[in-house]
């Protein structure tokens, strides 16, 4: 075992692992339970973000950002121009500014990390052994990593605290032609950039005389090109003034989501100049693949709920390890099929709500894996029932 390793070996009783599985159904109900409106408040979300982006669609207003009309009050207006303030965002500590919509301070610190990588084995009478091998190694992190928690933290200690934390900065005032942008439009405008620091830029030694300036920020250490642990790189990155196009509702001179009748509200921003054909094109693209991914995150929480509570029979077989793994692979391919057909009904049933015509027919796809199940099921009964050699009973004559 080299020094920054360390291997653990645990045992576990068949009545132990038996109690554990027993408390894993009550919580993988509760995710099979969930699993069913999560699936259903998708499909109703698809279907009202792709009515509301449709509705906006065609009646979306291109307009020039150089001056308010004042016949365009309160209509979904469409924009691009370049978005830029006038302010000057300085960092309260280390004194570094730049002309900007945004601007950030990123504060890492180089600390030890544990990994850990485990085996268990199945043994004879139910129980298992499990070997976990922790290996240390350094990183730079943004977020303090608690050493106290590591299997050798004697010998892989960080430190307590950061001595500096991040922080973020957004110009008060910032404009596209003669339109205000409100502060939640431009912290969607995320092309940060590395941020130069100037060479007349002093270091805060006030801080700490080992502060040391870099191009873009601060090190606080010995020597940045062999960093120890508890030493602190601090770097600075900004948005400069750019080019931004913007769906949204004429509120004055400003800009505010737009409810559509269809339930959904509008205010689509994309950085760079792009029409609104093309913004609307890759919200309904977006919406199609957060419906996706819904709809796979309610199938696998289905799953992995069924999957918790069918557990305890193949723990129950490990008296026997390769008894319990067949019954694992068995109960994890009725837990899969289960979710499949449980996740299609769910679906469906929000389609008949939502999309009627488009539910039915999911719905009979549904019905038939069902009864494709129950004749595979069937079929497997009738063949164990007949004796191995045995000749069937012969067909009934021919009526003549």
């Amino acid at each position: 075992m080299s020094d920054d390793s360390y291997t653990e070996v645990t045992n576990q009783s068949w009545f132990s692992r038996i109690g554990g599985a027993i408390k894993g159904i009550i919580f993988g109900f509760i995710l099979f339970i969930i699993a069913f409106p999560l699936l259903f408040w998708n499909e109703g979300r698809a279907v009202k973000t792709y009515k509301t982006l449709k509705e906006g669609g065609g009646a979306v207003v291109s307009v020039l950002p150089d001056q308010v009309d004042a016949n365009n009050e309160g209509k979904l207006i469409h924009l691009t121009g370049k978005a830029t303030t006038e302010d000057i965002l300085t960092d309260s500590v280390f004194g570094v500014s730049d002309n900007a919509l945004r601007l950030r301070r990123n504060v890492e610190m180089y600390q030890w990390k544990e990994s850990s990588q485990s085996e268990t084995k199945k043994k004879l009478g139910g129980g298992t052994e499990t070997v976990t091998t922790y290996s240390y190694s350094k990183e730079w992190s943004d977020s303090l990593i608690r050493s106290s928690s590591f299997k050798k933290s004697g010998e892989h200690e960080n430190p307590g605290a950061m001595p500096y934390v991040a922080e973020e900065q957004t110009a008060n005032r910032v404009t596209l032609g003669a339109f205000t942008l409100s502060s939640s439009q431009v912290n969607r405008i995320n092309r940060f950039e590395p941020l130069s620091i100037g060479s007349d830029t002093q270091s805060p030694e006030s801080l700490d005389s080992r502060m040391i300036r870099q191009a873009n920020g601060f090190y606080l250490g010995e020597n940045p090109a062999s960093p120890q642990v508890g030493d602190v790189r601090i770097q600075f990155e900004s948005v400069a003034p750019t080019e931004v196009s913007i769906v949204a509702q004429q509120n004055g001179s400003g800009l505010r989501p737009y409810h559509a009748q269809a339930g959904g509200d509008i205010e689509l921003l994309q950085i760079g100049a792009h029409t609104a054909e093309a913004m609307f094109q890759k919200a309904q693209s977006d919406n199609t693949f957060l419906t996706w991914v819904l709809r796979a995150a309610g199938f696998i929480l289905m799953m992995i709920g069924l999957s918790m509570i069918f557990k305890v029979f193949s723990v129950l077989a490990d008296v026997l390890p390769f008894l319990g793994s067949i019954v694992e692979a068995g109960t994890g391919f009725i837990a899969f099929l289960l979710s499949a057909v449980l996740s299609l009904i769910t679906i469906a049933v929000a389609w008949i709500v939502f999309r009627p015509l488009l539910g039915i027919i999911l719905l009979v796809i549904a019905v038939g894996l069902i009864v494709l199940i129950g004749g595979k099921i069937k079929a497997g009964r009738k063949a164990r029932a007949v004796p191995p050699g045995a000749v069937p009973p012969p067909l009934p004559p021919a009526a003549a």
